[in-house]
């Protein structure tokens, strides 16, 4: 069969990262002097990406109906499965190849960063319009998109690794954007908020880097394909067990995910980066940085035991509920949303680790995990925006407590925002509800299929979140726009936002309402197969038969993933009864918790039949330590900074006092012996080379009486000579 992409769309994937890139050396070098200052340039390029990834994205849904979309055939010379694949030539010696991996995932997730890049850039234009550094905000918002796609395009872990560090050192740049202009208040926070940013996520990296190192000293390969295979290989042989050493290595790229997904107790540095304009908050919180993790786990499934699945469980479930409970307390508008991304990336890790013990339709975890992050992008995004657009209409206020009804004076974004907290929230027919449903299924089919103690544990402290994201995110919408005025100077000064704002934002909400399933075209409201489905992972819930097209060729039931020996156990219909049973009991517990968080959120901050205060201080210590963050940031305070701060100060005295003074005290030996050695020289050695030179110079005299140079001298001693010869020769 012919390659289902041709030589043009080839092309066109090259031409998505180069773009931004190209957009991004122009800004930088000529952004200042071009008409406003060049925003309109990545921008346009930006514009240009999305209608890419978006056409290629129809490309694979349109073959991904038609088999075959997934199928095995050759390029430069070796086989290819299931995926589509370009590489450079192999050089001698080495396994290390710049290539392109463009499978069903990777589609989705281009065209999630495409999309909601452009319409960040769009929004930007409003939002950053007047700041000091305008052309230097577009040009690294430029590199950091170029980055994201390039992570996603990466064939290999070496090359995701290096867009990896990329996106760092932009978040970096972007948090710190304030940093630099003098006329800022928060000048110093923002210095503070992308060193934290920055320091913090090197520690995952780290930690992942070790894990890269290990896989490739056993399979001499960084090829995501190489690796799925020798990956099944190496199990096949250890008896469908994972060796101890994979499973190390595992442990080691999770912390990777760890650190830049802020995952708990890695998560501290997500808060602080609302400190960067809003736009760069939506672009780290929705498609590009903190979804890197997530895909990471997509990219390197295979390669994770069961026990580092279940240790991915149980973090993605803890950072889920710790952060939800802490977005209950929060006034910041934005620090709302940023506990609400720590929360819902513990959703997507912690589906993603169920899968590792899931009975019924195998592998649900992954694709819940990966879809959450899909849907997440969309209305993430719109509700950083809508808080950016709140935020610039109210005059840079922030405080919720000083807003209130504000629905009148910003309806557009007002409805942008309620769709996109109905979908996070999820409420049928929205984006979050096709994908959150299937993550507590997940939890249920490992807890139906007897998978261990993990999917209990995960299906209470999902459960719980799902019920205070609700709970939270009503909370914000009651305090900001519904209400009396609680500012009444804000409120007169409120005012829409400027239309490339407000298009964005009603953009992405209509993406977080049918982002999810395309239930508006296809009339299947609640159907079981959404489009991500489609291009990830085939399930038949009549049979419990699954495809799946994320690792083409491998067999992952065959390397203990989704707990093979008891989903072997069960025929075909017990194992479908446990994937419909499952489905039936998540419906029910996604919609309990959401009318509970709902009914929450009337009760406190719509109709005011419960004073929160009344409650927090019934709650006490308990209240305060969660308002407190449960001092994660104090404890790590107080034991890693200054932990690290008295490590530096133990190691400067030893520098001054111990290293320095035996450098001293060897300079003054070495002063003292140059002392002796001088005396000596000038005393001794100089003293017999100058008595030298006396004798020398006596004898010198001596010899310059007899030799003057006059030859009536030299006559005159020669017959006095002769003389003295002649008588000397008489007398003897």
């Amino acid at each position: 069969m012919d390659h289902p992409l041709t030589s043009l769309d080839w092309n066109l994937l090259l031409a998505v990262p180069a773009i931004p890139l190209a957009a991004f050396v122009v800004q930088i070098f000529f952004g200042r002097h071009l008409p406003r200052k060049g925003d309109w340039l990545p921008t346009a390029g930006m514009f240009v990406v999305m209608c890419i990834t978006v056409r290629m994205l129809f490309v694979a849904l349109g073959a991904a109906g038609h088999e075959p979309f997934f199928h095995e055939s050759v390029h430069e010379g070796g086989p290819v499965f299931g995926w589509f694949y370009q590489a450079a030539e192999k050089a001698d010696g080495l396994n290390l190849v710049a290539g392109v991996l463009y499978d069903g995932l990777g589609a989705a997730m281009l065209a999630v960063v495409g999309v909601v890049s452009f319409f960040v850039h769009l929004f930007s234009m409003g939002y950053m319009k007047g700041d000091r550094r305008y052309h230097i905000f577009f040009a690294n918002i430029s590199l950091f998109t170029f980055a994201m796609l390039g992570l996603v395009l990466s064939d290999n872990l070496l090359f995701l690794f290096i867009f990896w560090e990329l996106m760092g050192l932009m978040s970096y740049l972007l948090i710190g954007h304030f940093s630099h202009d003098p006329d800022s208040p928060r000048i110093k926070q923002a210095a503070a908020a992308c060193k934290k940013a920055f320091l913090t996520t090197r520690v995952g990296d780290t930690c992942l880097l070790f894990g890269m190192a290990m896989f490739y000293y056993h399979f001499q390969t960084f090829q995501f394909s190489e690796m799925w295979r020798l990956a099944a290989e190496e199990v096949a042989r250890n008896g469908g067990e994972y060796p101890t050493w994979m499973t190390v290595a595992g442990l080691f790229v999770f912390g990777g995910t760890v650190g830049k997904s802020a995952q708990f107790p890695l998560h501290i540095w997500l808060p602080d980066a609302m400190e960067g304009p809003t736009p760069v908050s939506a672009m780290i919180h929705a498609a590009t940085m903190v979804a890197a993790g997530v895909f990471l786990l997509g990219r390197t499934f295979p390669l994770l035991s069961p026990e580092v699945l279940q240790v991915v469980t149980v973090v993605g479930s803890v950072t889920a509920l710790f952060a939800a409970t802490i977005g209950c307390t929060i006034n910041d508008i934005k620090g709302v949303l940023a506990y609400s991304t720590i929360s819902q990336l513990g959703f997507m890790v912690a589906a993603i680790g169920t899968a590792g013990g899931a009975v019924g339709t195998v592998g649900i975890g992954l694709v819940a995990g990966l879809f959450h992050m899909v849907t997440h992008a969309f209305f993430k995004a719109c509700l950083f925006l809508s808080a950016g657009s709140v935020i610039h209409g109210c005059h840079h206020e922030q405080d919720m407590r000083k807003m209130g009804g504000l629905r009148k004076k910003m309806p557009l974004t007002f409805t942008a925002m309620l769709i996109c907290t109905l979908a996070i929230a999820g409420t049928p027919l929205f984006s979050g509800f096709y994908s959150k449903d299937k993550i507590i299924a997940s939890a249920w089919e490992v807890v139906l299929g007897h998978g261990g103690w993990t999917g209990p544990f995960a299906l209470v402290c999902l459960a719980l979140a799902a019920m205070l994201t609700t709970f939270y995110m009503f909370r914000l919408i009651f305090m900001t726009f519904f209400g009396e005025p609680r500012d009444q100077h804000i409120h007169d000064h409120a005012h829409e936002s400027p239309a490339p704002m407000v298009i964005s934002l009603l953009a992405l909400a209509s993406l977080g309402l049918f982002g999810g399933k395309m239930w508006a075209m296809d009339g299947d409201v609640l159907g079981k197969h959404t489009w991500f489905e489609s291009l990830t992972w085939h399930v038949d819930h009549e049979t419990g038969e699954t495809e799946q097209f994320l690792y083409p060729g491998i067999d992952l039931t065959q390397m203990n993933i989704a707990s093979a020996a008891e989903a072997r156990a069960h025929d075909p219909e017990h194992t479908a009864h446990i994937g419909h049973d499952a489905h039936t009991r998540a419906l029910i517990v996604s919609l309990g918790v959401l009318l509970l968080g709902v009914i929450g959120a009337v009760l406190f901050y719509l109709l005011r039949k419960i004073d929160p205060a009344r409650v927090t201080a019934r709650l006490g210590r308990v209240y305060t330590t969660i308002a407190n963050k449960y001092y994660i940031d104090e404890i790590v305070d107080g034991s890693v900074i200054r932990g690290t701060m008295v490590l530096s100060r133990t190691q400067t005295w030893i520098d001054e006092n111990i290293v320095d003074g035996l450098v001293l005290l060897m300079g003054r030996i070495h002063k003292a012996f140059g002392f002796v050695c001088a005396w000596i020289d000038k005393n001794i050695v100089d003293g017999l080379v100058n008595l030298v030179a006396g004798v020398t110079q006596v004898c010198g005299s001596v010899v310059r009486m007899l030799q003057t140079g006059r030859i009536q001298q030299y006559v005159s001693f020669a017959v006095a000579g002769g003389i003295l010869l002649a008588a000397l020769h008489i007398l003897s």
